[in-house]
């Protein structure tokens, strides 16, 4: 690593660590104001420990100590929502604290209920940011594609990005989409990218495959890789989990289904430094298709929209930005991204982008929601 890049992360580790400490200040504070009492040798290990949960329960270990170290993932997951909303939280008390000095209001009273009242307000998001990630929403859509097809004219698409299955998000969030998704009797199945969360380790030893392998489609199910497929860096043993299922994952490639439509996949970005050829533009990948016929094309994340349009795609499909998952994330992606949720029209184009079915880190959304696409595909008769 070179030095300006440790510098650099050695700078971050310092900001966060101070951000941290003044949290723990916070709380440490209103608990001696209220007179709970707490042994501070126990709360700032605690602490740290949550804080860098997320880090430390990534390292590898023997197969005794791995419970353990995925419980501090655990932990540390559920931190990133604390962290940031008690940051922000304490943050505003403080400003209000300062604007009520010239007033001569008690300080020690008002620290003990803004105190309160932060720690409420945070319990309340955690319940209901739960709650919009673990209870899924179905959006749907009604496309008009001016095009024929051989077959039928009015396609079921059910699509589903940002599953993320791991350690937090599993079997049980994964019979949910596959009970709603079988419901619509969908002819497509499309899963935008980021299945699994980085490692493939707890999508093997839960036996996931098993459940997600109950999703039916008339016509098939396809997947292509985001960028935590890459993360994990098990690519070549995931493709082969899905392959075991039926499930075919598009890697820089297409498919003429019922001789009707294309379903075409790219390569998720991450490729464009992960592999050494890297991947296909929009143009390359669908060159030499029929574009009298439909165009589909899935694409995990939200990037170069007029490539695709002018590649010949009728629908594209993205996922990735999660919406920020939590407020007010969204209003950084909104501004990273063309369309960072929702749907929108790029020349003849429709765009798609999901806000996703599963969850990165926490599994709290506060501002979005998970989510299902159902799509109805209706082509020129």
């Amino acid at each position: 690593m070179q030095p300006r890049m440790i510098a650099m992360f050695l700078f971050i580790l310092l900001i966060y660590s101070a951000m941290n400490y003044y949290i723990g200040w916070h709380v440490t504070g209103w608990m001696d104001d209220t007179g709970i009492s707490y042994q501070p040798e126990i709360f700032w290990p605690l602490l740290a420990l949550a804080a860098f949960g997320f880090l430390i329960g990534r390292i590898r270990v023997n197969r005794p100590l791995q419970p353990l170290f995925r419980f501090i993932k655990v932990l540390g997951s559920y931190y990133i929502f604390v962290f940031e909303y008690s940051f922000v939280l304490f943050a505003l008390m403080d400003i209000v604290r300062a604007a009520l000095i010239p007033f001569g209001i008690p300080l020690q009273e008002y620290d003990v209920y803004a105190g309160a009242a932060v720690l409420i307000v945070l319990g309340t998001a955690l319940l209901i940011g739960s709650r919009n990630a673990w209870n899924p929403i179905v959006r749907k859509h009604v496309l008009d594609v001016d095009k024929s097809a051989v077959t039928a004219k009015e396609w079921t698409i059910a699509a589903a990005s940002d599953i993320h299955l791991g350690n937090l998000v599993g079997n049980r969030h994964l019979r949910r989409l596959v009970s709603r998704v079988n419901r619509m009797n969908p002819d497509l199945i499309l899963l935008p990218g980021d299945v699994i969360d980085d490692t493939i380790e707890p999508f093997i030893r839960n036996r996931m495959s098993r459940t997600l392998g109950q999703l039916k489609a008339k016509h098939g199910v396809y997947a292509v890789l985001g960028n935590h497929e890459y993360y994990g860096g098990h690519i070549e043993q995931y493709i082969e989990q899905m392959r075991s299922i039926g499930i075919t994952v598009l890697r820089d490639d297409k498919l003429l289904i019922a001789d009707s439509l294309y379903v075409a996949g790219r390569k998720d970005k991450t490729a464009e430094t992960a592999e050494p050829e890297g991947r296909l533009s929009a143009g390359e990948l669908l060159a030499g298709l029929d574009k009298a016929k439909p165009v589909i094309l899935m694409d995990h994340q939200p990037t170069k929209f007029q490539q695709a349009a002018d590649a010949g795609a009728d629908l594209l499909l993205c996922g990735h930005t999660h919406r920020g998952q939590f407020a007010p994330n969204h209003l950084f992606t909104r501004r990273l991204f063309e369309l960072d949720w929702g749907y929108m029209m790029k020349e003849a184009m429709h765009v798609i982008v999901s806000s996703g079915f599963g969850s990165w880190g926490p599994p709290i959304r506060i501002g979005s929601r998970s989510e299902i696409i159902q799509i109805t595909l209706r082509l020129k008769s």
